[in-house]
């Protein structure tokens, strides 16, 4: 799909009507460096990118928030967006030298509830079916994973983790699965598993916390030799019970009191194990709480710090991170609470019909007493008592340590005959990453003079796609220059294996790229590929002999913004 059409409109009349054609696109900032105060993002050009990103299932926040302070907004933009009615519409095109060829028809608006325009092709859809449909049209795949938002992360490059990884191009909190699942899809290895793999690992997290839970009190080996011995030592006593005798109705009441000890024994057996394993989920949503502030502040702030040196004009902040980091740590929570409800309900009624037996079990106490049992009987039926609930106490532990050790054995089992599928593919997945690396290695010597090589690596967490150079680490600018190599490379690939994907790439801070490899991408490279390359740039940092004009869709300049307010 080829990017054909953006319109901005208020009501009825049109702000802009944007048109994208075949190869290089820039979005023009006219103003000369010198003449600004805040380095040239105030006039809308790399907004431009974050409107197509909108229409393509973002949340659209970055139009008018700041990039680096959450709490501080645009408020000129963010009013005008939700008080004018504001409908954003981007047009897809499958071939765009072929008039005949398919479109999707994508419209939004910033408003909510009734007044929320989210359509596709004239159709309105919930945010969650909006990329799901998107992700049908586009890439003709009705799996889960990996999300749409995620297969085109890397076709958008205007946020920190995009603009500095190549393939790490997902949130700091994406777990190895999510971008393995991702990987595989990129090259076109479209499993249902991977979904189904995610969660497995997630149910093997809380049963390791439940079996550490339970080696705390005792291993099962322990609880095995223990419970042989209460359980001989309750026969010990059951004999001299057996020694006592009593009238009739005595008897009666010691097995009316017996039976009430058995249904008090069984049913605080039962809440025992219902109360440990809401507590274990009560303690892993806890543990998602403190994921939220236990993330690697350092670690992340130093990255940040060094990425900002490099970038001055980082989009997104620390504190940015944070907040997608908990947005996914609420989605892990609202997986494993789904019990909780039920585990209340059951707790309350079986702490209902307990105390009703420990009412009985007092009635009865009293009758006995009454009756002038001997206090030598009533200190066998205590001892008995005591051994009966550590023999529950111990059958309960024996049955959790089985029940999760069985538990894990299956999670294992299915992981690896989940991974047992993708290693299959293996050789598949190298033939199909040596094709990219003739065009990855191709692209990258003609900007750089020397080549990139991407390889599929297998860990245990599953596979990891790295990038080596044989000149060591990178610089920004090439670093830049490889995501470009990379993405265009991908595109050129994708056509070749006749794989599903979106031929534009939108890219922002494109001035940290040297300018003989700007020229080379806009006057040689792109233009060769079938596809748009999509860039925000101030004019005076483009290399002088480039004929702008030529690639220009839009210009803007402080007397004439993006809205035109």
């Amino acid at each position: 799909m080829f990017l054909k059409k953006l319109l901005i409109q208020k009501n009825e009349t049109i702000i802009r009507d944007i048109r994208f054609h075949k190869g290089i696109n820039l979005i023009v900032d006219e103003t000369k460096t010198e003449d600004k105060k805040e380095s040239g993002n105030n006039v809308g050009k790399s907004t431009v990118l974050r409107l197509v990103d909108y229409c393509l299932g973002g949340n659209g926040k970055n139009i008018y928030q700041d990039p680096e302070f959450k709490s501080k907004t645009n408020t000129e933009v963010e009013d005008f967006l939700k008080n004018s009615n504001i409908i954003i519409t981007l047009i897809l095109k499958k071939d765009l030298d072929d008039e005949e060829s398919p479109e999707i028809e994508i419209r939004r608006n910033f408003l909510k509830y009734g007044s929320k325009i989210q359509e596709i092709d004239g159709e309105k859809y919930t945010d969650k079916d909006f990329t799901r449909m998107l992700k049908q049209l586009i890439f003709h795949s009705k799996t889960d994973k990996p999300t749409f938002r995620q297969i085109i992360s890397k076709n958008i490059r205007d946020e920190k983790n995009r603009l500095q990884n190549t393939v790490k191009v997902l949130h700091a909190t994406t777990t190895d699965q999510e971008y393995e699942a991702l990987y595989l899809f990129w090259f076109g290895i479209d499993l249902n598993v991977s979904e189904r793999k995610q969660k497995l690992v997630t149910r093997r997290k809380i049963e390791d916390t439940l079996q550490k839970r339970l080696k705390a009190e005792g291993t099962l080996s322990s609880v095995i030799q223990s419970l042989i011995v209460v359980n001989r030592m309750i026969q010990d006593v059951n004999r001299r019970k057996e020694t006592f005798v009593v009238n009739e109705n005595y008897e009666v009441d010691i097995a009316s009191f017996n039976q009430v000890k058995a249904d008090l024994n069984k049913l605080s057996t039962r809440l025992a194990r219902l109360e440990l394993r809401r507590e274990l989920i009560r303690e892993s949503i806890d543990e998602l709480a403190l994921e939220v502030s236990n993330i690697d502040v350092e670690k992340i702030r130093a990255l940040y710090d060094e990425a900002k040196v490099l970038i001055p004009k980082l989009q997104k902040t620390f504190e940015d991170t944070m907040f997608f980091h908990n947005a996914m740590v609420q989605e892990k929570k609202r997986f494993i609470s789904n019990e909780l409800p039920q585990l209340d309900s059951t707790i309350n009624e079986l702490q209902s019909s307990i105390g009703a037996l420990l009412d009985e079990e007092e009635r009865l106490a009293s009758v006995l007493k009454a009756t002038g049992a001997k206090e030598s009987f009533q200190s066998i039926i205590d001892e008995l008592s005591q051994l009966s609930a550590r023999q529950g106490s111990l059958l309960e532990q024996k049955r959790l340590w089985e029940s999760t050790l069985e538990t894990t054995d299956s999670i294992e089992k299915e992981i690896e005959e989940i991974d047992k599928g993708i290693s299959s593919l293996d050789e598949t997945l190298q033939e199909r990453v040596s094709e990219f690396n003739k065009y990855f290695s191709s692209i990258s010597s003609r900007l750089y003079g020397e080549q990139f090589v991407l390889s599929p690596d297998k860990t245990e967490r599953g596979y990891q796609l790295n990038i080596s150079s044989i000149s060591g680490n990178l610089g920004t600018g090439k670093k830049k220059g490889q995501m470009a190599a990379f993405d265009l490379a991908y595109i050129q690939y994708a056509d070749q294996a006749s794989i599903d994907c979106l031929h534009f790439i939108l890219q922002d801070q494109i001035e940290n790229v040297h300018d003989n490899q700007i020229s080379s991408l806009m006057t040689k490279v792109v233009s060769e590929l079938d596809c748009q390359y999509v860039m925000s740039v101030l004019r005076d940092k483009l290399p002088t002999d480039i004929d702008i004009g030529r690639y220009t869709i839009v210009s803007l300049s402080q007397d004439d913004k993006l809205f035109r307010i």
